[in-house]
């Protein structure tokens, strides 16, 4: 007889989510699982600094804060956590929160995931002929010229599963996958075997809508205009069946709202295509159903499975350097001209040894202002170098300091900003693939038992598919109107290492036609001119009402290194919601009358 679905409650999508997030769900609906997020990449990156300095931590230390008052309760309802809270370390923080335990006298049992850490193999792994070639350039790691500090393969979820399996409460992982935090307590509750294609990808699925905090409840959401009580938006919870499929909801004294499109915002964000490759399985994402089934529940079914590829990422971080950054202010009129002139000033006698100077107006002073602030335009200053002592010389903040009587008119800066003391390191991502059978994937129990994770039996290698671009349909001139696209559609994008996102969806599937013979390649390349100099592809959902862009190196080699104001790539969509497009007439509805 099948298991009753198991309640997977999420309560962080990053490292900084909200800190009572543990307390909301623990006086929230009944949950199994308690689930925390923590390491993006460019959150791996910046733990990888800290690391370096003090071997001896090296995890996402507020989180043991965060559940050190619910100990007593967690092991009272019988409640595991799953965390990847360990970073670098989750042997160590797996130690610090059996301390913990001890003090609050609860009974809870902490096990560790580990493996992921590859750092020291790096040198072995080139010698035995392991390039690690890069993702995005094919070049070999040993080509990067700058010297790593940290490399982590991407785990799956059976060593999660492995310590549940043998009585763990807490189980905390390092650079596990989002997903795997889902799916390894989904596959340890029902049972399932190794081979559970679809079973497994349904989790997988779940994993990443939930994975993301607040994301599947309103947050980072084109609309979040009509999402109820968006000051405090709550967490997801996961209701995984014992086939796989799955109800996405929410606590229900929360704020926010769970519906088709905040599912869908989440399933097409930090995606490279219809294929999401996962330690444990392929995913198909084009074969995902949602169905709003109820008041913030939505169905998850019908999802495809297939073998996952018999490689895994492996994330490695260098530092190459260092930056400063600073900003100006310039007033309309004649702004272009302005921002040429502070240009030229703060970069005259440029200190030897700057590799960059980037100088980025953000927006454009309205016509016929009604405020002051409606003519203002703020300026991005950034410089960067491979040593810190170049950039104190070049004295970026001095240089804008001194212009107050010698430059533009109306001059000026934040008073109420502090300054840039010190230039910050830069750390760049390198992507690689290792064979996962090169990995000492294993669960350590509380007591130093070492349970081992074989890699999987079944492998398959997959790639993205190609969808052909449709051909434009033909509309009468009178018929279009002339529109933002946000008016019919919304939008979310974000990171995949240098490269960014973009999933645009209609708001109503009856314009989906429209939407997908409105968005070819070349439409988009017209939508977003800086796009010109980079390779796009495109990918088409279906189900979900969606054309799918990935946008190969516009975030340089990755958000902890390029100089682009939004690093990461999360306000793209946004961005291209805001363009004007030709719409059918009929297709506006109540909207055009």
């Amino acid at each position: 007889m099948a298991k009753q679905p198991v309640r997977i409650a999420n309560f962080s999508g990053y490292y900084g989510d909200r800190y009572t997030a543990i307390d909301e769900a623990m006086t929230g609906d009944p949950i199994d699982v308690l689930m925390g997020d923590f390491l993006a990449e460019v959150t791996l990156a910046s733990l990888s600094t800290r690391y370096k300095e003090d071997t001896t931590r090296g995890y996402v230390e507020y989180f043991l804060e965060q559940i050190k008052p619910h100990l007593s309760a967690i092991a009272e309802r019988g409640i595991k956590v799953v965390t990847n809270a360990g970073g670098f370390n989750p042997a160590a923080m797996a130690v610090v929160l059996r301390e913990l335990v001890a003090q609050s006298g609860a009974d809870l049992k902490v096990a560790h995931v580990e493996g992921d850490n590859v750092f020291e193999q790096l040198g072995d792994l080139q010698k035995d002929g392991n390039l690690l070639q890069n993702l995005d350039t094919g070049e070999p790691l040993s080509s990067w010229g700058y010297e790593p500090i940290a490399a982590n393969a991407y785990l799956g979820g059976w060593g999660i599963a492995a310590a549940l399996e043998a009585g763990a409460d807490i189980v905390v992982c390092g650079r596990v996958t989002d997903a795997s935090l889902t799916l390894g307590p989904a596959a340890w509750w029902h049972g399932w075997a190794r081979d559970d294609w679809n079973a497994l990808a349904h989790a997988v699925t779940a994993g990443h809508i939930i994975e993301c905090g607040s994301h599947a409840v309103g947050g980072n959401f084109s609309g979040f205009a009509d999402v109820p009580n968006m000051l405090v938006p709550g967490f997801p919870i996961a209701e995984v069946a014992a086939d796989g499929s799955t109800v996405i909801t929410k606590h229900s004294g929360d704020g926010g709202a769970v519906t088709v499109d905040t599912v869908t915002a989440q399933i097409l964000y930090e995606i490279q295509g219809p294929r999401y490759l996962n330690p444990d399985v392929t995913l198909h994402i084009e074969s995902i159903q949602l169905e709003q089934i109820g008041p913030d529940r939505v169905l998850v079914s019908g999802v495809v499975g297939s073998p996952p590829p018999p490689t895994t990422k492996v994330a490695t971080f260098a530092p190459i350097g260092y930056q400063v950054m600073e900003t100006a202010y310039v007033t309309a009129p004649d702004v272009e001209k302005k921002v040429d002139l502070l240009r030229s000033q703060v970069g005259r006698n440029m200190t030897v040894g700057v590799d960059d100077y980037v100088v980025t107006p953000l927006g454009t002073a309205a016509a016929d202002p009604q405020s002051q602030w409606d003519a203002t335009v703020p300026v991005r200053f950034m410089a960067t170098a491979r040593d810190r002592q170049t950039l104190k010389e070049f004295n970026l903040a001095g240089r804008l300091n001194s212009l107050y009587l010698s430059s533009i008119p109306g001059y000026y800066r934040d008073g109420a900003a502090s300054r840039a003391a010190e230039p910050q390191p830069r750390i760049e991502y390198w992507p690689a693939l290792l064979d996962m059978a090169l990995i000492n994937h294993r669960a350590v129990l509380w007591d130093g038992t070492a349970l081992d994770i074989a890699p999987p039996d079944e492998t398959e290698l997959s790639t993205q598919p190609e969808h052909d671009e449709p051909r434009p349909e033909s509309y009468r001139a009178a018929d279009l109107r002339t529109v933002e696209l946000g008016a019919l559609a919304y939008a979310r994008s974000g990171d995949k290492g240098g490269n960014s996102n973009v999933g645009i969806w209609v708001r109503d599937k009856a314009a989906y036609s429209w939407l997908r013979q409105a968005l070819t390649t070349d439409e988009f390349y017209m939508l977003v001119p800086e796009a010109k100099d980079i390779d796009i592809v495109r990918h088409e959902f279906p189900n979900l009402g969606a054309v799918h862009f990935l946008l190969k190196g516009l975030l340089g080699t990755g958000g902890s290194s390029n100089l682009r104001v939004d690093q990461i790539g999360k306000a793209v969509g946004e961005y291209i919601r805001a363009k004007h497009v030709q719409v059918p007439r009929q297709l506006l509805g109540a909207a055009d009358s």
